[in-house]
């Protein structure tokens, strides 16, 4: 009886309902969680491994860092596509500025959102497996912006599993 716990305890934490139960440790971010999917914000996600930095042109203008959990990172190492189910990965972004030291260079400015993709195939069927969070401050967006994320993803990256983004090793 207690493998059977265990095991149904490792599948819950990889597949991101850790981040849901995280709200009783009393994380704000951990409780706000999106429409439709109702993906939250993984608690300790800032401690994942770097997946791979990115910086989005006009009209956005942000510099972004995709960070995954260890599923995800394992997977992308291993080239394994589909990602596998408990495949988390975080988008940070924040404004692009030009370094006031350095021309040439740029620093993050303002945050501007964390975005969160969880890979369920059986939660998220309809959506390639995958359920989407886009948070601004720690709150989740409107759902009006969420019915956009799937949509963007299935018409440019359907043949890479519905993820933009690739391995930085």
């Amino acid at each position: 009886m207690k493998a059977g716990h265990l095991v149904f305890l490792a599948v819950a934490a990889g597949s991101g309902i850790a981040a849901i139960a995280a709200a009783a440790d009393g994380d704000p971010n951990a409780r706000a969680a999106s429409p439709i999917y109702g993906v939250t914000i993984p608690e300790g996600y800032r401690h994942w491994e770097l997946i791979a930095p990115a910086q989005e042109g006009e009209p956005l203008n942000e510099l972004r860092a995709v960070l995954g959990n260890t599923v995800a990172v394992n997977a992308y190492r291993e080239g394994k596509l589909p990602f596998p189910d408990g495949t988390i990965l975080t988008k940070l972004a924040w404004k692009h500025v030009q370094s006031p030291e350095f021309e040439p260079a740029s620093i993050p400015g303002a945050a501007t959102t964390v975005q969160i993709m969880v890979k369920d195939s059986k939660k998220y069927p309809t959506t390639g497996g995958w359920g989407f969070g886009r948070f601004v401050n720690g709150k989740p967006v409107d759902a009006a912006q969420h019915e956009t994320c799937f949509t963007c993803h299935e018409a440019r990256v359907k043949d890479h599993d519905f993820v933009f983004t690739r391995f930085a090793p």
